[in-house]
């Protein structure tokens, strides 16, 4: 295949909600991010004991609800081993919907981005995401699209709570879902190719292999051959192997535009130019306006917890113009501004 050329409109995807602004994965959160122009919203997922999945960043809930505050639930405080790393705290499959639904949530970076809307919200549902997004559409007139993670989806079978088969069931039963674009999202690649056999029926739908840091190595990276590294995903090869079941990658955005020595934005590595030769779009994460976020050579001042808005529109014209396809923003505003200016 020829490389591609840059695409006329990358999509912006709201990184669980406009989670710069409102605590991620609420239904404020997807608002905000719909009204300030994302063309998707992405809820990582995970399940409830009995079967219901629900949008947060992990199954461990300590750091992003009040669960800590509530006595009833002390004693479900709990070690476990998800996909063999040990993780303590309160897990969602260890809860039923109706107990979660007693808790509020929290911000999860909060010497980053305050407290204030602590306890405001509580847990969201997929199929309340999917009713908030169908609503929004019509009163909006737009299609703006779902992106999901599946979170943990191997550990969460073995926990008899499969994921990906309720997630199609989902998307089947509302009409917003089979008709907005959808993409589904996975760190894990042997659920992807299972997907992909099941997709008939859905033509909307499409998959992406998410990839982590090229050292990484997680237990669960499954390819044809055996265990791959991410680093081995990334590679010609392992871009035409993806290719197979899924139509883009989700890259670590400084896979794309690595740092120099002095913190500035390198030139891109070949990993758009690949990824488009083998028939896949480039999605990158992701773009935050903090400066604990940003290159060091677009930080303004030295306080980490410093918004520099543009600074932020700067990293991510420069991966524009390294012809990503998409990207995942905490901020879908600024994302939108960039994109427009792009255009």
């Amino acid at each position: 295949m020829s490389e591609r050329p840059l695409v006329a409109c990358p999509q912006v995807i709201a990184h669980r909600g406009a989670s710069a602004y409102l605590p991620e994965h609420t239904l404020a959160a997807y608002a905000r991010a719909i009204a300030d122009g994302a063309d998707l919203i992405e809820p990582d997922l995970v399940m409830t004991r009995d079967g219901v999945l629900v949008a947060r960043h992990e199954n461990e809930i300590g750091a992003t609800t009040d669960v800590a505050s509530h006595p009833r639930f002390a004693a479900r405080r709990t070690l476990k081993h998800v996909d063999g790393v040990p993780v303590e705290g309160w897990f969602t499959e260890d809860f039923t919907l109706a107990e979660l639904k007693t808790l509020r949530t929290r911000e999860r970076l909060p010497a980053l981005r305050g407290t204030a809307h602590d306890g405001n919200y509580p847990i969201a549902t997929l199929e309340e995401i999917v009713a908030l997004l169908a609503a929004e559409n019509a009163r909006l007139g737009r299609a703006v699209g779902l992106i999901p993670e599946i979170k943990h989806g191997t550990w969460y079978r073995q926990q008899g709570l499969p994921m990906e088969q309720r997630l199609l069931d989902t998307l089947k039963a509302h009409a917003c879902t089979r008709e907005v674009p959808v993409v589904i999202q996975s760190f894990e690649t042997a659920n992807l190719r299972q997907l992909r056999a099941a997709l008939e029926s859905l033509p909307n739908v499409r998959l992406l292999q998410l990839i982590d840091a090229p050292d990484v190595q997680p237990w669960d990276v499954q390819a044809s051959g055996g265990t791959l590294r991410y680093a081995d995903l990334l590679t010609p090869d392992g871009l035409r192997e993806v290719a197979g079941y899924a139509d883009a990658i989700g890259p670590n955005a400084r896979a794309i535009l690595p740092l120099d020595a002095s913190g500035r934005l390198g030139p891109p590595t070949p990993l758009v130019r690949d990824a488009h030769a083998a028939g896949l779009e480039v999605h990158a994460w992701t773009f935050r306006p903090e400066n604990a976020f940003l290159p060091r050579s677009l930080w303004r001042g030295d306080d980490p917890a410093t918004r520099h808005e543009q600074g932020s529109l700067a990293e991510i014209r420069a991966h524009l113009a390294a012809g990503i396809d998409a990207f995942f923003t905490d901020d879908p505003r600024l994302g939108r501004q960039a994109v427009d200016a792009w255009r």
